[in-house]
């Protein structure tokens, strides 16, 4: 049978039960009487259950030396009423098995208050602390409900692919798929092109490639999800997706967890209030089932947290065009590292202020100008703008960006030219404008930007399991 975890003990355990539990331990302390008192941690939560062990357990003398932090042990014994305040039970341990030694002379994480960049270069040794342990805790909380969410809803969970040939942004920015032997395309020696024109640089020949074509890691699921939302009904994606930008910034990764659902017959303000729902849902549900986690964060990480996320749930989002958060930004005598005027993308300064000083609340900014924005977003009557979205919020800025789609083949063929795009390449896209179109919407969550809003945590690279970062792809 499978052990009790920590957390279910500590709940629900009564004094006079014999357990038996696993786990790694945190601390160890000997009193001089011949017993020590061991901090063990299953990740079950973030307290430890405290282990009493004297000199009758077999073994004691030998085998306590080596109950160091970081090892694992697994206890059987009997639960008893702990007189400390700090948790209603202990266990009185019977017996002690030593699973796993740590060398307590090479264990990293022997010390307390190691900094964050020392902490991702043992990121597989990370989730043991508090912090990192917390993180997964709600990680997995946010994702859980993340598909509640939707399925409650009747969306219908559908797989995009990893692997693609289209640019659903349109900036290039693509981590390319090749079986190509690469040393030999750098010689020269590859597969290459023939050319009429004796001083053209050499082309690579892609039809000699895996899939015949130039493939890339995808840069978003929302193409192939509208393949399904207008033939299946609302659907949702939650899958990797991967940015080759070369942005060394706290708010970056290359590889990183997307939510899109896609809606038939949706239009954009129907799409705001899914998003508004869909982010107040999440944090009710973390603030409800983490509750000793999120107390952590708001106690060690940021002091203002809980209050932050409160004030997400006690306020309807304020919808606000574009044109307004610039006009607003541009009167407001604030000296910004980008200058403000109508047309340029709203930077994270730009979007805290408006959310955290101007509004104190989440904003959705809409209408945004359509040279900002891809082929697929819908065109507004004013030739200027799109039916674009974002949804903005304090301490982290921009969170969800979504959009009404441009249903209107001749519109999307005429925006594919502007954007300087092959509508051939997007030929199965457009056909769906040609059988059966309908208005529809959609928007994008990046889950770790969820999880630097309910975390506190100021660094991307540390919600993310194991992060990749230009120069970086260990683990």
């Amino acid at each position: 049978m499978p052990l009790p975890r920590i957390a279910q003990i500590l709940l629900e355990g009564q004094p006079g039960t014999a357990i038996e539990v696993a786990g790694w331990v945190r601390t160890r302390r000997d009193n001089k009487g011949g017993f020590s008192f061991i901090e063990l941690n299953d990740g079950s939560c973030m307290s430890n259950l405290q282990i009493v062990v004297d000199s009758s357990v077999p073994g004691y003398t030998e085998t306590i030396k080596l109950v160091t932090t970081g090892a694992s042990i697994r206890v059987a014994g009997e639960l008893k009423a702990s007189p400390g305040a700090k948790q209603r039970v202990e266990l009185h341990a019977q017996t002690l098995t030593l699973l796993g030694p740590a060398d307590a002379l090479k264990y990293p994480l022997q010390k307390k208050g190691h900094s964050w960049e020392f902490l991702r270069e043992i990121a597989h040794l990370r989730p043991r602390t508090n912090t990192f342990g917390a993180i997964a805790r709600v990680r997995n909380t946010v994702c859980y409900s993340i598909h509640r969410f939707f399925q409650e809803r009747g969306f219908l969970y559908v797989h995009t692919p990893i692997i693609t040939t289209s640019d659903c942004e349109g900036a290039g920015e693509m981590f390319q798929v090749t079986t190509l032997d690469l040393d030999k395309v750098a010689a020269g020696k590859g597969p290459l092109q023939k050319s009429d024109n004796p001083a053209a640089a050499p082309a690579i020949d892609y039809t000699q490639d895996f899939f015949g074509k130039k493939a890339s890691l995808t840069v978003s699921g929302q193409l192939e999800g509208e393949t399904f939302a207008t033939a299946v009904g609302p659907v949702y994606t939650f899958g990797p997706t991967f940015r080759a930008e070369n942005s060394n910034t706290t708010r970056h990764l290359a590889e990183f967890w997307m939510i899109e659902p896609e809606m038939p017959f949706y239009e954009l303000t129907d799409n705001m209030q899914l998003a508004e729902d869909f982010i107040k849902t999440i944090v009710r549900d973390v603030l409800r089932d983490r509750t000793e986690d999120m107390e952590f964060f708001n106690e060690r990480i940021d002091k203002t947290i809980l209050a932050t996320l409160k004030n997400i749930l006690d306020h309807d989002f304020k919808r606000v065009s574009y044109t307004e958060a610039v006009e607003i930004l541009t009167k407001c005598g604030q000296t910004w590292e980008y200058p403000v005027e109508w047309g340029i993308n709203l930077q994270a300064e730009h979007e805290r202020y408006l959310t955290e000083k101007h509004f104190g609340q989440p904003i959705i900014v809409y209408d945004y100008p359509r040279t900002l924005k891809p082929f697929y977003m819908k065109c507004n009557a004013d030739g200027k703008t799109v039916r674009a979205m974002d949804v903005l919020v304090p301490g982290v800025g921009e969170i969800i960006g979504g959009s009404q789609r441009e249903e209107d083949l001749d519109t999307l063929l005429a925006r594919m030219q502007e954007c300087h795009l092959n509508p051939e390449d997007y030929w199965w896209y457009v056909d769906l404008r040609r059988y059966g179109t309908v208005p529809h919407a959609g928007f994008g969550l990046g889950l770790e930007r969820v999880l630097l809003l309910l975390t506190g945590m100021q660094n991307i690279r540390d919600v993310i399991p194991y992060p990749r970062f230009p120069g970086s792809a260990d683990f």
